[in-house]
């Protein structure tokens, strides 16, 4: 088995409606993501100049099945007119599917104002809709849909497939129609397997809202919401099904972004969810125990000029690129100054510290990370780095004594001026907005990282959703922006920081101002305000005053955090402390800082 091989017990399918693009872009993009097969969504194939003969031939060529035709809508407990245009409408469409190579056709439980609340006259239909579809050897896989007219759960369709009592029909689960209206899905262990004829898998976060808007915009690939889907598979098995494990997502972005990038992405879900099931031989993710280095690319020399009012030292020098090594306590930051560094300041790469870098690569790579090139000289370290979907690098290292990828740095006798910050809490990276689930899934799949709930704040120029994957010391924070800004708003793209750590938060910020450190000045009616909600102790109200210093408090303990002005156009930094257990970033205070970065820009 070569390192991008995995054993699995299950075929894998994707639903071209999740997808962007022509129905030929869709099916490229499947292909080379790796998938088995392919169900077709009717108005893909609408759309298409290709002939269905054609698409089943362009299939093959592609080594791509054809596991499901769909969707056929509004058919059974109808009157005998409407019945006979179904069945003629249905007879159309068995054409079809002899020409795709399709042997399954997905039957929508109704929701026409034609249908009536009658279960023996629905069941009678759909025996006589599978005796024609046997006749030319096909299949009716019945879903109950969430918002079905009468049959909206999987247990009322069930009722129905077991009354009509027809070999070529059986059930469609989907996980979406069954988990979004809270069904218990342990029953589904005791239908046949042989009944279980498709399965669709869909992830969701959880919302208050129309569950047929929900549907059609909200859906996500596995492990990028919030159902249980480890469990819910885990029913449908232990049931007997053998079909394949099949991905139908409804979402506005996916819909709209790169089609192979997302089919990449649908991929790396499905092999994260068996890997939960254990159907899947993975590497397990190597325990990760903090930030090795966080890497700046910038051709500028404001960012090493903050550091060094931060209180860093320039203590190493790369022995053959432009890269110089900041340290303060157990933080360091690489800066990047090659030419291939643009003005404009960005994190470049994440080192994080892995307790098996080889293991830890190679789990990447079989999660279809992108691993990036490198070229080093004789003698310096052979790191293995892959890239995350906002193109960030990632570097799986060890930090120490012996093989470690400090050993590549020539030492400097760099000033040292202690200012307490001891090591990275976390790095926040402002995704762009399609690649926010994408991004989530990739650091808890690819670095075993477990992401916490999303969060929301409305700050100064919109809507922004937060969500930071978490493992160990590692700590990765990931933001975006619901609406791309507007042109009237400060042009810093994508912004990004670097949190460090100190133990005495009041101290640090007096040092930091006495090196002339770039600190974020923070408005007066700030702490009037925390005056009034939270009243902190008047002595360390005074004292976050006066250093502009921002203050939260939980049930759990006190985060106390400033910032610098942006570096470099995008980059800037913050320094926290946290007390009693605090977990959080400090969240309410995010607009507060977001406004007074504005107001420093302009200045």
């Amino acid at each position: 088995m070569s390192s991008t091989e995995v054993q699995t017990e299950f075929r894998r399918a994707i639903a071209t409606v999740c997808l962007s693009g022509t129905l030929e872009d869709k099916l490229t993009a499947a292909a080379a993501a790796g998938f088995d097969g392919v169900e077709i969504f009717e108005s893909d194939l609408l759309a298409s100049p290709w002939s269905p003969k054609q698409v089943r031939e362009h299939c093959a060529d592609l080594g791509l099945s054809v596991d499901l035709y769909q969707p056929f809508r509004d058919f059974e407990a109808v009157a005998p007119a409407v019945l006979a245009a179904n069945l003629r409408r249905a007879e159309l469409k068995f054409d079809v599917m002899e020409q795709l190579g399709a042997d399954t056709m997905l039957v929508c439980s109704s929701v026409s104002p034609d249908a009536v609340d009658d279960d023996d006259l629905a069941a009678e239909q759909l025996h006589t809709l599978a005796e024609r579809a046997a006749a030319r050897g096909l299949r009716i896989a019945y879903e109950a849909l969430a918002w079905g007219r009468f049959v909206n759960s999987y247990e009322h369709s069930w009722r129905i497939v077991r009354r009509a009592a027809h070999p070529a029909l059986g059930l469609c689960l989907d996980s979406f129609h069954i988990l979004s209206r809270g069904s218990d899905p342990a029953a589904i262990r005791t239908i046949p397997g042989e009944k279980l004829f498709f399965l669709q898998l869909a992830d969701a976060p959880r919302l208050e809202m129309d569950v047929l808007q929900w549907s059609r915009h909200h859906r996500l690939f596995p492990g990028q919401g919030a159902f249980d889907l480890t469990a819910f598979t885990g029913h449908v098995r232990a049931a007997g099904y053998d079909g394949p494990l099949s991905l139908e997502v409804f979402n506005d972005v996916f819909r709209q972004a790169d089609p192979g990038p997302a089919a990449v992405d649908a991929m790396r879900s499905l092999l994260a969810l068996e890997e939960s099931l254990g159907t899947t031989t993975l590497p397990a993710a190597p325990a990760l125990s903090g930030h090795a280095f966080t890497e700046i690319a910038t051709a500028g020399a404001e960012v090493g000029q903050a550091l060094a009012a931060l209180g860093f030292a320039h203590v190493g020098q790369h022995r053959t690129k432009p890269v110089a090594l900041w340290q303060q306590g157990e933080a360091r930051i690489l800066v990047n100054s090659s030419a291939a560094a643009e003005e404009t300041a960005s994190v470049a790469a994440l080192g994080v510290e892995s307790a098996d870098p080889v293991t830890s690569a190679d789990r990447a790579q079989r999660l279809l990370a992108p691993v990036l090139p490198r070229t080093h000289s004789a003698g310096e370290a052979d790191l293995s780095a892959v890239a995350a979907p906002d193109g960030t690098s990632v570097f799986f290292c060890r930090t120490g004594p012996g093989d470690s990828w400090l050993d590549d740095f020539a030492a400097v006798a760099g000033k040292t001026v202690d200012a307490g910050v001891t090591g990275v809490d976390h790095v926040s990276l402002t995704q762009p907005f399609d690649h926010f689930d994408e991004a989530a899934l990739f650091y808890r799949a690819v670095l075993g990282l477990e992401p916490d709930p999303v969060t929301e704040f409305a700050a100064p120029f919109g809507l922004v959703r937060s969500r930071t994957v978490s493992g160990g010391t590692v700590r990765i924070a990931l933001d975006s922006a619901l609406l791309r800004r507007g042109d009237w708003a400060p042009g810093v793209r994508e912004p990004q920081h670097i949190a460090f750590t100190t133990a005495d938060a009041l101290a640090s910020a007096r040092a930091m101002r006495a090196l002339g450190a770039p600190l974020l000045p923070i408005p007066g009616n700030y702490y009037d305000d925390l005056d009034a909600r939270l009243a902190p102790p008047p002595d360390l109200l005074d004292a976050l005053r006066a250093h502009s210093i921002l203050y939260d408090r939980d049930e759990h303990g006190v985060l106390l955090h400033f910032f610098t002005e942006i570096l470099g156009g995008r980059v800037f930094f913050e320094v926290l402390q946290r007390l009693d257990g605090y977990a959080g970033y400090g969240a309410v205070n995010a607009p507060v800082r977001m406004a007074a970065h504005r107001r420093s820009r302009l200045a």
